[in-house]
């Protein structure tokens, strides 16, 4: 079994590789201001390898690899079509049960400390973020103000989603990954 969701507050920026670079700047932050009495709000997040296991059907991984792999992104139109599709079927996705699980959990722990009119952030944090040789800040959604358990699971859905935005896939492609 894998950990899917790790609070804040236990990440560094040791941990890029496992959250992000968003989130392990994030946890580092939450340690280093509040051991000085500053305040900041914590959080959790998807593990890598969690969001990677995010498409449980095998099938539709195979589909989206074919379709990927032929698409010429030099060409706006094929690039659009292609991708509006897979972002559709990636949102109506079901998380596999224990992460879905754990994110339920997980917000429930959140409105006990902050009440229940808290609203969140749910962005993405790429773990080859902010590379020498390249930067994917600004490639996939953020969602400000998310309440509410069900804004949070769809969110992160689209925040999964937004991977295959025409941009997103774009980039990767001239930068080699």
């Amino acid at each position: 079994m894998f950990e899917n969701i790790v609070w804040l507050d236990d990440v560094g920026m040791s941990d890029v590789e496992k959250v992000g670079g968003k989130n392990a700047s994030l946890g580092e932050m939450i340690g280093g201001l509040s051991s000085q009495g500053i305040r900041v709000p914590g959080g959790f997040a998807t593990t890598a390898e969690a969001s990677g296991l995010f498409l449980p059907n095998a099938t539709l991984e195979i589909i989206i690899n074919r379709l990927l792999v032929s698409l010429d992104i030099t060409n706006i139109n094929d690039l659009t079509n292609t991708v509006v599709p897979i972002r559709q079927w990636v949102e109506e996705s079901p998380f596999p049960d224990d992460l879905h699980k754990s994110i339920v959990e997980s917000y429930q722990k959140l409105t006990e400390k902050y009440g229940p009119s808290v609203t969140f952030a749910v962005r993405s944090s790429a773990t080859a973020e902010d590379l020498p040789e390249a930067s994917f800040a600004g490639q996939q959604e953020t969602y400000l103000n998310v309440s509410g358990i069900d804004d949070i699971l769809s969110s992160i859905k689209k925040v999964f989603a937004s991977l295959y935005y025409d941009r997103a896939i774009s980039y990767r492609v001239h930068q080699g990954f």
